[in-house]
């Protein structure tokens, strides 16, 4: 019965991942960060609500878990940017969501200065970009990268939100 409750929870509820890449950092912290010199390196480890996509749809500056546009096996952590039908812009490190600038309160972005688009999403996509926008691969460049083409994820393609990091301890913390 234990067993059965534990394959319940993991496959429909709840899932634990961690972060190999430095790509959201520094909300989240993972590969080769730079820590300070007395932390720990370890990666983070996450709690995904699996069970919240079932009701209602990602939201922007949601932290989203998908599974890889490269169909490789791999999952992403992401911040959800740009949601379906909008059409998104980076100009020089900034962006645009229908034209207007986007302002996320209280997230720390490590911008860089790339262009990219505009682009509208198609009914199903959304726009993900690393906070680490510097070293993110993320949708700005999935749409040049051979085998991808395209520069979204779909629906069908979102695992969970990430909601809390509990690993390492000096880190535990609910994202942003």
């Amino acid at each position: 019965i234990t067993i059965l409750i534990v394959l319940i929870i993991k496959t429909y509820i709840l899932q634990l991942s961690v972060v190999p890449t430095s790509s959201m950092y520094p909300t989240i912290k993972g590969g080769n960060d730079s820590f300070e010199p007395h932390e720990l390196k370890f990666n983070d480890r996450l709690l995904v609500n699996k069970f919240i996509y079932r009701f209602t749809d990602p939201k922007r500056g949601d932290i989203v878990v998908f599974e890889s546009p490269n169909k490789d096996g791999k999952e992403y952590v992401k911040r959800c940017i740009g949601l379906p039908n909008e059409t998104v812009e980076v100009k020089n490190g900034l962006v645009y969501i229908n034209q207007k600038l986007l302002l996320l309160p209280g997230v720390n972005i490590q911008r860089d200065t790339t262009s990219f688009g505009p682009k509208t999403l198609p009914e199903n996509g959304y726009f993900m970009l690393g906070d680490n926008r510097e070293n993110s691969f993320d949708s700005r460049l999935w749409a040049y990268t051979e085998g991808i083409n395209r520069y979204y994820i779909t629906r069908d393609e979102v695992i969970g939100m990430a909601f809390y990091t509990f690993w390492p301890i000096n880190r535990i913390s609910s994202l942003k």
